[in-house]
C-alpha cells in the first residue's frame, strides 16, 4: 500500500491524547507472539527516543519554536511510554538484550540491503558483523546466568554463532567517524536508514549502560560494560553518515518522516492485531506530526519540503530473517577493518596505530567478551537437555 507523506495529513496535534490506562496496555507475550513483534517495539522505542533527544536539543538553540517542539515532544515522550510498556514483565533484563541485538542484526542487514550508496551499504554490513558477534556473546552469558536457549526468544530467524570478536573491535575514536551522504544529492531511503539504524543504536547503547550495573555477575557486569562501549561507537558511526549541514528544521522534517515510513512498515507487517491497532494509531498521529513540521519548514526556509522527501514512501522496512544475507556477508567480510573513514582491508591497509594502542590499553586486563564465552558453543534446546559430568569423568545426559 503507498502512502503519500505530502497529502496524508494524519491526526492533528491537538487531538493527539492519552490517559494513564491508555499509556500502560497489555504487554506481548515473550513466547507466544512472533519475534518480530518484539523486533517491532524495541526498534520503535529506540525511533521515538531519537524524536524526544532530537527536540530537546532543537529547542535548546532556538527560541521561537520552543512551544510547538515541547507539544509535539509530549506526545512523543507518551508514544515511548505506551510501546516501551509492551514488553512484558516476566522477560528478564537479558532475555530483553538477546531482543537488542536481534533488532541491530535485522534491521541493519535490511539497510544493507536496501541502501543504494555503496559505502553507506559497507558501513552497514561492518556494524552488522559487530552486533552480529555481541549476540552470541550475551547467548552464552544467557546459557550462563540464567540456563536459558536465546532461541526462545529468537526463534529460530537469527544464527547464533561468532560474528567480529567483540575484542577486535575497540577502536580509536577517529576511526569511527565516517564520510556524510550528501544532503542534496542522496536518496531519500540513505537519510532514512541513517536515522533508524543510528535511533536503534543509541538505545541499544543507553539500555546497557543503565541495566548493566544491575548485575551481581561480575562477568555480566564487565560484558555490558565492553559491549555498551562498542555501541557508542555505533552510534558514532551512524550519526557521522548523515550530513551535518542539513538545517535543524530540514532534521526535524527528516526524524518525522522517519517515524512515519517506521510505524507504516510496521503496521504491513505485524500479525499481532493488538499491536496492529498502536501502530496504526501511531502512523496517523506522526502523520499529523510530520505536517506540523512541514508547515515550520516551508515557512521559515521559504523551502518546499518535496525538495527533500519522497512523494511515497520507499518499500517497507524488512522486518524479517536475513540469515543468508548475514552468512553470505560473514564469509567475505569478517576480517575487515575501520581506518579514519574507509572499512579496508587490514592485510593491504593496515589498522591505524592510535587503534592499536586503544584496542591493547582496553584489553590490557583481558577480554570480558572473550571470557564469558571461553569453552561455550551454542547448542540449540540447552534449556531442555544439558550435559553433566559424572565422577568418572564421564558424560552424561540429564533433563
Amino acid at each position: 500500500m503507498a502512502l503519500d507523506i505530502l497529502k496524508e495529513r494524519g491526526t492533528p496535534l491537538d487531538r493527539q491524547a492519552f490517559n494513564w490506562r491508555d499509556l500502560v496496555q497489555v504487554p506481548y507475550s515473550k513466547l507466544d507472539d512472533d519475534a518480530f513483534s518484539r523486533v517491532r517495539i524495541i526498534l520503535m522505542n529506540g525511533i521515538e527516543l531519537e524524536s524526544v533527544r532530537f527536540l530537546h536539543s532543537f529547542a535548546r538553540v532556538n527560541r521561537d519554536l520552543r512551544r510547538v517542539l515541547a507539544q509535539v515532544r509530549r506526545v512523543d515522550h507518551h508514544q515511548v511510554t505506551l510501546v516501551n510498556w509492551l514488553n512484558p514483565p516476566d522477560q528478564s533484563p537479558l532475555e530483553t538484550t538477546i531482543g537488542y541485538e536481534q533488532v541491530a542484526i535485522e534491521i541493519t542487514a535490511h539497510a544493507a540491503l536496501s541502501e543504494p550508496d555503496p559505502y553507506l551499504a559497507q558501513v552497514y554490513r561492518f556494524g552488522m558483523l559487530e552486533d552480529y558477534d555481541h549476540l552470541y556473546r550475551y547467548s552464552a552469558l544467557l546459557d550462563r546466568l540464567e540456563g536459558k536457549d536465546a532461541n526462545n526468544i529468537l526463534q529460530s530467524y537469527t544464527d547464533v554463532t561468532p560474528g567480529r570478536p567483540t575484542a577486535v573491535e575497540h577502536r580509536a575514536p577517529e576511526d569511527d567517524v565516517r564520510a556524510p551522504y550528501d544532503r542534496k544529492t542522496a536518496s531519500p531511503i540513505s537519510k532514512l536508514n541513517a536515522l533508524t539504524i543510528m535511533a536503534a543504536e543509541q538505545q541499544t547503547h543507553n539500555y546497557y549502560v543503565n541495566v548493566g550495573p544491575f548485575f551481581t555477575d561480575p562477568v555480566a557486569r564487565l560484558l555490558y560494560a565492553e559491549i555498551a562501549s562498542i555501541e557508542e561507537q555505533h552510534v558514532t558511526q551512524y550519526e557521522s553518515m548523515i550530513d551535518p549541514d542539513e538545517t535543524w528544521l530540514e532534521k526535524w522534517v527528516l526524524h518525522e518522516a522517519n517515524e512515519v515510513y517506521n510505524y507504516w512498515s510496521c503496521l504491513q507487517q505485524e500479525q499481532n492485531a493488538h499491536l496492529k491497532r498502536i501502530w496504526e494509531r501511531f502512523l496517523d498521529y506522526e502523520l499529523g506530526q510530520l505536517h506540523v513540521a512541514i508547515d515550520h519548514f516551508n515557512r521559515i526556509e521559504r523551502r518546499d519540503a518535496a525538495e527533500i522527501l519522497p512523494a511515497s514512501l520507499p518499500d517497507p522496512v524488512s522486518q524479517k530473517s536475513h540469515r543468508q544475507f548475514v552468512r553470505d556477508v560473514l564469509s567475505r567480510e569478517v576480517h575487515l577493518r575501520a581506518v579514519g573513514e574507509r572499512i579496508v582491508d587490514p592485510n593491504v591497509i593496515p589498522e591505524s596505530a592510535a587503534t592499536l594502542a586503544y584496542r591493547q590499553q582496553m584489553n590490557s586486563a583481558g577480554s570480558p567478551s572473550e571470557i564469558v564465552a571461553a569453552g561455550y558453543r551454542y547448542t540449540p534446546g540447552t534449556e531442555l537437555s544439558r550435559r553433566a559430568v559424572t565422577t568418572d569423568g564421564q558424560k552424561e545426559a540429564t533433563p
